[in-house]
């Protein structure tokens, strides 16, 4: 297997602590006792550890002018949180009205037709009416 240095070395510590541990029971008491006082003093050499806290309350983003504009918090926030919805409400309401505008299109032109037609309305409500209009126009097309 192909470790790294750092997992070499840790597997290595862990056999030392296993030989150790089991060979610990045969050591003489004055050798257990030098032992014991140089993990002490190792221990006291040892340097303290400050504790690594880091305690995030909300994102924060900080320019190089010291201005800062995070999360909900701030009215930079706010908008960017309220402007896609902006967007997405204006996009519908102007579908919307482009499907409203193209409908009143459609049956603008069916007015116009109507009115330029020598036809009288009635006539487009009869089905006898639309079943020879329909034939006609199936004889035209052939």
């Amino acid at each position: 297997m192909n470790y790294s240095k750092e997992s070499q070395d840790l597997d290595f510590a862990y056999k030392v602590r296993r030989a150790l541990n089991e060979s610990s029971e045969n050591l003489p008491a004055p050798t257990l006792d030098r032992l014991a006082q140089a993990r002490k003093l190792a221990l006291s050499r040892k340097k303290k550890e400050s504790p690594a806290v880091v305690r995030v309350f909300r994102n924060v983003l900080a320019t190089a002018n010291g201005f800062q504009f995070s999360g909900p918090s701030s009215w930079l926030g706010r908008a960017g949180l309220a402007l896609p919805a902006i967007v997405l409400i204006a996009g519908l309401a102007g579908i919307y009205e482009y499907e409203q505008q193209q409908n009143i299109n459609e049956l603008a032109d069916i007015d116009t037709s109507m009115l330029v037609d020598e036809l009288p309305p009635a006539a487009y409500v009869d089905t006898g009416f639309t079943t020879y209009v329909n034939n006609k126009q199936n004889e035209e097309s052939q």
